[in-house]
């Protein structure tokens, strides 16, 4: 995959970085082609950074590297090498900027290109503890620049079925051609934005109620600790105890009403029974809180869908990680809101697009000087 022509030429390590308000995406760029010369004149300090990058899966007790996500053989200004993808919370970003400050990074790249809202809330941090001043990025062409220069090279999928369990099927997508295309970015909140071009597109809308109100409720119902607990809760649990269906209000009248009994018509409606809340377990108040959730965002990407006139709607963002049951149910929302007229797509590294958007501005600039040592 080449992401670029031009030939000039920036000191290594390569990064791009995500903050945003629950996790961190890091992208690093190894290279492959290291010349000798290369090799015997790289320093100590990069040398050990690269290694401790790529020989481990696990840094501290948080961080990860989706090595099911790293990009190999792929070229970048005229060099190739594979690129990584890292993740950890950003509870942890002190341990990060420390990390950096020991492992003498400010000797070698001085700018770090950066996206998110976190770019802004730790740039103090980076300066004084890691001596590294960090580029902030706007979040939306971060997002989309690094999402078309991946389209193409990443496998997007629909869900055929995807309201039975049993005829469910995950479906390959041809999105060679993007354009128009509604992306729906699910962090800790979400965001709509419209893609007409590269160099046309605009943010559509917002929502509150994206993964940060998911972890978040079913922290406070159910006593889980994290996103992974959530989510294995959630999958074990059924939704129908917990909301109040279509049938429940109308009983066998639903069918003249042309209504799926089991539509959903009150999120959360059967607890305000006391003797059903005594009857439902953590597992169901977390698929209802999944289910809440995505049918919340599935409305609105219908709403932008047909406002915009765009009816390929796509779902990015970390909180689709690991989350088939997500992507299901928004799946059948979009098909449900919007009669069939939109359909649901996935990319996969769903949630380092902004990260990769980070990066390729930092290839687009001339590098900086490094500097001799870092802040005492």
């Amino acid at each position: 995959m080449k992401i670029t022509d031009a030939k000039k030429k920036h000191s290594f390590p390569w990064f791009g970085m995500d903050i945003g308000g629950s996790l961190v995406k890091l992208v690093y760029f190894e290279p492959l082609d290291v010349t000798a010369e290369e090799e015997q004149e790289e320093v100590g300090s990069l040398k050990g950074i690269r290694r401790y990058l790529t020989s481990n899966v696990a840094y501290g007790s948080t961080g990860i590297r989706d090595t099911h996500l790293e990009l190999k053989d792929l070229t970048l200004l005229g060099r190739r090498g594979n690129l990584h993808c890292i993740r950890f919370p950003v509870h942890d970003m002190a341990t990060f900027i420390q990390m950096g400050r020991d492992k003498n990074f400010s000797t070698m790249q001085t700018v770090l290109c950066a996206t998110g809202g976190g770019a802004y809330k730790f740039e103090e941090e980076f300066r004084t503890i890691g001596n590294l001043q960090l580029r902030r990025l706007d979040e939306f062409d971060c997002l989309v620049r690094g999402l078309l220069h991946l389209v193409g090279h990443v496998e997007c999928y629909s869900f055929q079925n995807a309201h039975d369990s049993e005829l469910c099927q995950k479906t390959l997508y041809d999105l060679q051609d993007p354009y128009p295309l509604l992306v729906v970015n699910i962090g800790t909140a979400v965001s709509i934005t419209a893609i007409h071009s590269k160099d046309n597109y605009k943010f559509v809308s917002a929502s509150s109620l994206g993964g940060g109100a998911f972890v978040g409720l079913c922290c406070m119902l159910t006593g889980c600790e994290n996103f992974d607990e959530a989510l294995e809760l959630a999958s074990k649990g059924d939704s129908n105890h917990v909301d109040k269906l279509a049938r429940d209000i109308y009983g066998e009248g639903c069918k003249h009403l042309r209504v799926p009994g089991l539509t959903v018509a009150s999120s959360f409606g059967n607890m305000i029974d006391k003797e059903k809340r005594a009857t439902v377990s953590r597992e169901d108040m977390a698929r209802a809180t999944l289910v809440t959730v995505t049918n919340n965002i599935g409305c609105l990407a219908v709403m932008a869908s047909k406002m915009k006139n765009i009816p390929r709607v796509l779902f990015v963002g970390n909180f689709l990680r690991t989350n088939t049951l997500a992507m299901k149910l928004l799946a059948t929302a979009i098909k449900f809101w919007s009669q069939g007229h939109a359909k649901a797509l996935f990319l996969e590294h769903e949630g380092y697009f902004g990260a990769v958007g980070a990066l390729l501005d930092l290839l687009n600039h001339k590098a900086p000087e490094a500097r001799e040592s870092p802040v005492d």
